[in-house]
């Protein structure tokens, strides 16, 4: 059995990783930071482990893409969008309304618990519904959950999912709190081993790859996307991060709508190559899209 490692129980990686295996028995190994989540591959605990990258409203976890890129090497082996549904959840019985018991009254919330990722999707839910309250960061939407459990009748209240809220034993006293309705993660599955997923929609290749310039280059930038244009390969992202070896120096996160395998993009990487850049592939994979998919939370 695959063992898998991930955030803690009732988290949106619990959520995302259920809906990635879906009926498929696996073995889930729940670490309290991302760092334990990243070494627990890298140490040989798990097989793989669940990564969020991206988000439609906060963009790149830049945290987890440095450990990516600087902390392990370990490929990703599938990607995969999940929706990133936030709730308000806490004891509702300590935040009933005085004068009608049908309603929250958000006057006797003290404290907001979250991950910052997921507290800065919810901002204007926050600021318009309880701006008294304190806001507080924790490691993840799971543990802040647990945090609001072990503190009765103090006020707090987490931003969390439905699982994390069943898990836990707790109300949701407001659903769907995320500033946008269009929120998604994208999440990737990092493992040393190819992985064959039972799944019925079709997925489409795609690569990510570093790509560092060599210095005092003049255009280096744009000959390396024209090895991809004139080529007719697309790129879906290009982002530039520190390489954190001195200020002004950067690496380029690209992924490319294309498998590893292909000729066109094997004699992409040999031209950038040969201007002098530095390229390394962080993963060849099978990308599922948010389309078509029967989102279902399930535990």
């Amino acid at each position: 059995m695959k063992v898998i490692a991930l955030l803690p129980e009732g988290s949106v990686s619990h959520e995302a990783v259920l809906h990635l295996f879906g009926e498929e028995q696996v073995q889930l190994l729940h670490c309290k930071q991302i760092s334990d989540v990243f070494l627990a591959t890298a140490n040989g605990a798990s097989q793989y482990s669940v990564i969020p990258i991206e988000n439609t409203i906060e963009g790149s976890v830049s945290l987890h893409m440095d450990w990516l890129v600087h902390e392990v090497d370990i490929p990703m082996q599938v990607e995969w969008v999940y929706p990133s549904i936030q709730n308000l959840i806490g004891d509702r019985k300590e935040f009933v309304s005085d004068s009608d018991a049908s309603q929250i009254d958000y006057a006797k919330v003290t404290k907001v618990l979250s991950h910052p990722v997921a507290m800065a999707q919810c901002m204007q839910f926050l600021k318009a519904n309880m701006p008294q309250a304190e806001l507080e960061h924790v490691a993840s939407t799971s543990e802040a959950v647990k945090l609001v459990k072990q503190r009765p009748g103090e006020g707090w209240t987490a931003i969390g999912t439905a699982l994390g809220a069943k898990t836990h034993g707790l109300d949701i006293l407001a659903d769907r709190v995320t500033d946008h309705d269009n929120n998604y993660t994208r999440f990737v599955l990092i493992g040393q081993e190819p992985l064959q997923l039972k799944r019925s929609e079709v997925a489409q290749d795609k690569t990510s790859i570093l790509v560092t310039l060599p210095e005092d280059f003049p255009g280096a930038l744009h000959q390396v996307l024209s090895a991809f244009a004139w080529r007719k390969l697309n790129l879906s992202r290009i982002e530039s991060r520190p390489t954190k070896k001195r200020l002004g120096s950067y690496y380029f996160y690209m992924d490319v709508l294309s498998s590893l395998d292909t000729v066109l993009l094997q004699s992409a990487i040999g031209e950038i190559e040969a201007l002098g850049c530095q390229v390394r592939i962080l993963g060849s994979y099978p990308s599922y899209s948010v389309k078509n998919q029967k989102l279902e939370v399930r535990k």
